[in-house]
């Protein structure tokens, strides 16, 4: 990275940190593959202020390591050096991130959005669900075809909510705290060049014609 992409990085962070800890939640708009199918890019979720003693396995977590932010899942705690810290790791990636401290700790996912409605569950795959994070373990393609077939559905299913509700709700811009900030998780496999960003890169968007960039 250079020079010149440290800097909108620096202040997504910064930046979001720093809401979180005066306002105590964020919401973020997110593009990145690394936790599908949990979640997905454009997805927006909210992470709420606590404690990192108060997470458990399984929660999906917003951090900071060197410079940058990232959203992934608890496996475990672990201590270190006598301190508390947290193992995450991508629901799609197949190694653990770097421990994260309390001091890189910013909060837990509360919710995902994915077009007009409500993930309603963000827990652990199982099931029929962890049988596709596997396939999407193992190709960039399946994931880059069901990254493409969960847009498309999406689209398909905000037509009809539109067609049969001739109202039409716009969100408040105001309550996106988000404005600027970036996301980025490590140890993602390259995904094909029109897929997703490069790297597995996540961006957390607010104002969209505000939004910052990040080159990774």
């Amino acid at each position: 990275m250079n020079g010149r992409g440290n800097v909108p990085a620096a202040l997504a962070n910064g930046l979001a940190g720093e809401v979180v800890r005066t306002f105590g939640e964020v919401r973020l708009r997110v593009f990145g593959t690394s936790m599908a199918p949990s979640i997905l890019p454009g997805d927006l979720i909210s992470i709420r202020r606590a404690g990192l003693r108060e997470i458990s396995p399984g929660e999906i977590v917003l951090f900071s390591q060197k410079g940058r932010l990232f959203v992934h899942r608890v496996v475990r705690s672990a201590e270190r050096l006598d301190h508390v810290c947290l193992i995450t790791r991508g629901d799609r990636l197949c190694h653990n991130d770097p421990p994260v401290s309390s001091s890189e700790f910013l909060g837990r996912v509360i919710s995902v959005e994915r077009g007009n409605r409500r993930i309603e569950s963000i827990a652990q795959p199982s099931g029929r669900k962890r049988v596709i994070v596997r396939l999407l373990q193992t190709s960039d393609y399946a994931t880059y075809a069901y990254v493409r077939l969960a847009a498309l559905w999406g689209r398909f299913r905000s037509n009809r909510s539109s067609n049969s509700d001739p109202l039409t709700v716009i969100p408040n811009a105001a309550r996106n705290l988000s404005e600027g900030f970036s996301l980025s998780h490590q140890q993602g496999r390259e995904i094909p060049r029109r897929s997703v960003p490069r790297n597995d890169t996540e961006r957390a968007v607010g104002h969209p014609e505000r939004a910052l960039e990040c080159q990774v």
